[in-house]
């Protein structure tokens, strides 16, 4: 335990105190968490930066730093130089310091100004005014001893025409801006040419008269998979999942595949969607639009009464949907099928919504673990200005779409793992002891443990997982009960060899399902294609599990900052959004505890605010870690996780995305 508000003392200076005693010498990656804090990862551990031993590193920087170890405290790193920059161009705003130019970068984690010099023609042939953001490449990198200096590249537009906020993300989590000329080149020259290439390759299946559809959200633009289904005479079913072929377009090392392996996935943010490959082949080419032939990989896989799988098969071909319907449509089609397009797309439906329940108690039998998770998207208007939020929950219809995608990346795994074929695998590792013992104490307070049940969670068993789900299903702690195990896991990742899936209870799995958004996708495809050709041991996927293991790493790592980019423009139009709403008072449930104060999430739009702990009440407050709880020591009232409580909106700070609530109590 320790108290919310630190205690006040003199600080004893000297060599008891934190002298310095020796310092060695570590290369590391440099990641700032805020101006001036961050920390230096290495391959032996990760180090909190001292203070101002940021230097004239950037976030991101390979840097060499040397380690200042003091007594009673962990080292801290302080950079002594910068090995190899990771940032060249950034997004800033200009203005003018007599006869320079100065550009502040919108991402605040930099630290640094950049300037531009007086005898630079860029601001002139760009027409750049004084507060215009811009888009620069880094001439000079700073020293300790000179300046920043950068040229202007492109004029992104004012400040009053641009969404700071926004464009400040993409700044900060580095995400790509506009394709290379040589990338929307070749994109220009691809066609469609369906009929060509079924001549052309006589093993593509020709499956344009087989019945199938796009099932995606209203306000998707690319389809990348559509999915066909029918029982069979003799009992069973056959499924077919039909993947975008974008392998057939993009040819390893293109320049459309140079640049897609640099942003390796698209990033869906609030307001726009930046995506991996050029508009052309997303949104065109490779889409599967409704009515129009389209190439395409299939897994067409034959199952029997019980959803099990009989056998699978993984072919190049072509196919045409027949419509593209959204979650809402299928959901209202399963409950009256009389608002289907046709009898046959309503039958269509009916068959995959029994291969869903099929598979998912399949799935429950061998320890897959289902999380009930609420995804919250601020709706805009069309000035961006936000209007409300919509809130996603599992239905039917987004269930029978992800377990048709599920088994299709399953058999795939299987089939490239039997071979040993070099792809990007998708692992998930089984959650570490001690994060799950994290969980006992709110667990219990929920009543959700029994001694057979503490004792499985502890090991890491699936099933004992799947029994506190199912007991919280439909109580006040099921929100939370959800959100405490699904933090208690590793995040998956993908690596070059097959080792499973923890949450889904896959010997083997792969992402096969969307290469129009994600890269491994596309090596998936590649292996799977080669496998189907017989050159699996040929020189393109030699060529390929050479670089396999940093491009697993890098696609790893572009994926967590595509994720919490898009998380971070959520809770600034979230914040934008609440700041027409002060005064308003609202229900929640505390869903997160800290020393400084309590996270609440409201009931109505799932936007989450931060009661902090000053507003909790004028007395101290002791905050128990293993309970997650704050207790006044005068009142001996907790507040803790699953506790629901009336708040008040009391303001908001938007560029951070926060919600600042205060407890409403009973008078």
């Amino acid at each position: 335990m320790g108290r919310s508000r630190p205690h006040r003392g003199n600080r004893r200076r000297g060599r008891s105190g934190g002298a310095r005693r020796r310092a060695r010498t570590l290369t590391g990656t440099l990641v700032i968490s805020r101006p001036g804090v961050g920390c230096v990862e290495t391959p032996e551990g990760t180090f909190e930066l001292a203070r101002h031993g940021q230097r004239e590193a950037m976030n991101g920087d390979e840097v060499e730093v040397a380690l200042v170890e003091q007594r009673g405290r962990q080292p801290r790193a302080v950079v002594r130089s910068v090995v190899t920059r990771a940032v060249e161009t950034l997004l800033g705003r200009f203005a003018l310091a007599g006869p320079l130019g100065v550009v502040t970068p919108l991402d605040a984690r930099i630290g640094h100004d950049f300037f531009v010099v007086p005898e630079d023609p860029s601001p002139d042939r760009l027409g750049v005014a004084e507060g215009d953001i811009v888009v620069v490449r880094i001439t000079e990198y700073p020293t300790r001893r000179s300046a920043a200096a950068v040229t202007l590249e492109r004029r992104l537009g004012s400040a009053d025409e641009l969404d700071l906020n926004v464009e400040a993300v993409v700044a900060s989590y580095g995400l790509p801006g506009e394709f290379p000329a040589s990338a929307d080149a070749q994109a220009e020259k691809i066609f469609s040419r369906v009929a060509e290439d079924l001549a052309a390759d006589p093993a593509r299946r020709d499956l344009r008269q087989t019945l199938c559809v796009t099932v995606d959200p209203a306000d998707a633009r690319d389809f990348d998979d559509a999915v066909s289904a029918r029982r069979l005479d003799g009992g069973g079913f056959e499924l077919g999942v039909h993947i975008a072929d974008v392998s057939h377009y993009v040819a390893p090392d293109s320049p459309i595949d140079n640049e897609a392996k640099r942003r390796t996935c698209s990033a869906y943010l609030v307001d726009r969607v930046i995506p991996m490959l050029p508009e052309r082949l997303c949104n065109d080419v490779c889409s599967l639009r409704p009515g129009e032939d389209r190439l395409a990989m299939s897994v067409l896989m034959r199952l029997d009464e019980r959803g099990g799988v009989l056998s699978a098969r993984m072919t190049r071909s072509a196919i045409r949907s027949a419509a593209r319907l959204d979650y809402d449509t299928v959901d209202e089609v399963l409950l009256d099928a009389s608002r289907a397009p046709s009898e046959e797309i309503a039958e269509l439906l009916r068959t995959l919504d029994e291969i869903r329940a099929l598979r998912e108690r399949v799935r429950r039998s061998r320890g897959a673990i289902d999380f009930e998770t609420v995804e919250a998207r601020v709706t805009l208007g069309a000035d961006g200005v936000p209007t409300g939020v919509s809130v996603r929950r599992r239905t039917r219809a987004t269930g029978l779409i992800e377990e048709a995608m599920l088994l299709a990346n399953e058999c795939v795994a299987e089939r490239l793992a039997e071979r040993d074929a070099p792809a990007a695998y998708r692992v998930h590792e089984r959650p570490l002891p001690e994060d799950l013992r994290a969980t006992l104490q709110p667990l219990r307070e929920l009543g959700l443990l029994d001694a057979e049940t503490t004792s499985g969670l502890l090991a890491g068993d699936p099933f004992a997982l799947q029994r506190i789900l199912a007991l919280a299903r439909g109580t006040d702690g099921e929100q939370l009960a959800n959100a405490l195990l699904l933090r208690a896991q590793r995040r998956a990742v993908y690596l070059p060899a097959n080792e499973g899936h923890y949450a889904l209870g896959a010997a083997a799995y792969c992402h096969f399902t969307s290469p129009i958004r994600r890269y491994p996708d596309v090596l998936v495809h590649r292996a799977l294609g080669a496998l189907i050709d017989g050159r699996i041991d040929g020189r393109e996927m030699r060529a390929q599990a050479q670089v396999l293991p940093q491009l697993c790493r890098t696609c790893s790592e572009r994926e967590r900052a595509a994720d919490a980019a898009g998380r971070a423009s959520q809770k600034i139009k979230m914040a934008e959004l609440f700041s027409s709403r002060v005064g308003e008072r609202l229900s929640g449930v505390i869903t997160g505890c800290e020393r400084f104060g309590l996270f609440v999430t409201l009931d109505e739009t799932c936007a989450e605010g931060l009661v902090p702990v000053r507003a909790l009440g004028n007395e101290w407050f002791t905050y128990d870690e293993a309970r997650m709880a704050l207790t006044g020591e005068e009142s001996g009232e907790a507040w803790g996780l699953g506790r629901r409580v009336c708040v008040e909106v009391v303001g908001t700070n938007v560029p951070r995305g926060q919600i600042d609530l205060a407890l409403v109590r009973d008078r």
